[in-house]
């Protein structure tokens, strides 16, 4: 039945994208800043362990009407449940979306509008210099989708819809504490743990999904640059787990693209022409996860 529903699933919100942006659970920062405030309060706790708590204390609603829905009236119910829950798990943007929205920027050559736009994609502040603003967003794109798209995906195949939000709450966990951080500043303090413990609680559940997103940009790009770019020594050896999935998906990413220099073409040119076909490699990649999955569905009906 989970993947039934996750193909169903993955199908409305391909068809009807643009009608969830009430999806970004905003409802949920006051939950979660109450729950980082108690974390603060611990002092004396392993910071990780109140971010595991907060995290259960969200998943377990979604755990418990899984459990109960089980097979009544032929699982129907559940499959309804599971497509609903998989809509919220989801991005809370579409990438495409974004894409779309920094190449308008680009053509239309709003400076503020290329700024805002670009740092939706990257999550952050983005480099003054253009040519490093284009390579940031082609890489943030590839982050991206597996963040808001395969991870999900991933996790919703391994433990149904358990899986995919919980993957979801504890990267709101890990937005929300590094926004408090950013906002409040500390060096040192117990806030700063806190956030660093959620970034990596966050990192573990993307490991998996990341290699295997890392895989698929291979396959759906150049495959020997984008093995190449893995085998590459990488400079960023000592950093954390959470830092090392994203630099192996930018990189590969970024490889498997295989963007050639172009004659005559602009900064904006350029930056369009990069962050199109980052878009498309994902596109690609999910066209194949969904042949795939479709498979596995076909399989299960005729066991």
């Amino acid at each position: 039945m989970n993947l039934i529903a996750l193909l169903l699933g993955l199908l409305i919100e391909r068809m009807a994208t643009k009608f969830f942006h009430w999806r970004r659970l905003r409802w949920l920062d006051r939950i979660i800043d109450e729950g980082i405030r108690s974390a603060e309060k611990l002092g004396n706790w392993p910071p990780l362990l109140p971010i595991v708590l907060l995290s259960l204390l969200l998943v377990l609603p979604v755990a418990a009407l899984a459990v109960l829905l089980g097979d009544t009236l032929a699982g129907l119910p559940y499959v309804a449940f599971a497509i609903v829950v998989l809509l919220f798990s989801l991005g809370p943007k579409d990438i495409g979306e974004d894409v779309d929205e920094y190449c308008t920027a680009l053509e239309s050559g709003d400076a503020e509008r290329i700024e805002q736009t670009a740092k939706a994609i990257v999550e952050g502040e983005v480099p003054d210099n253009e040519m490093r603003r284009i390579y940031k967003v082609e890489a943030a794109v590839c982050v991206q989708a597996n963040n808001r798209l395969f991870a999900v995906i991933f996790w919703f195949i391994v433990l149904g819809p358990v899986g995919a939000w919980a993957y979801r709450v504890t990267d709101l966990v890990r937005r929300r504490v590094v926004f408090s951080t950013a906002r409040e500043q500390p060096a040192h303090s117990q806030l700063a743990m806190i956030r660093d413990a959620a970034v990596l609680l966050h990192g573990w559940l993307a490991w998996v999904p990341a290699r295997l997103t890392a895989v698929g940009y291979a396959a759906a790009g150049h495959f020997d640059a984008a093995i190449g770019a893995w085998r590459a020594p990488d400079e960023q050896r000592d950093a954390g787990l959470p830092e090392q999935n994203e630099f192996l998906l930018a990189r590969v990413g970024v490889a498997a693209m295989a963007l050639a220099d172009a004659e005559d073409e602009t900064l904006e040119q350029r930056g369009v022409r990069g962050a199109s076909a980052a878009n498309r490699l994902v596109f690609r990649l999910f066209l194949i996860w969904a042949v795939i999955i479709a498979a596995m569905t076909l399989y299960g009906w005729t066991q």
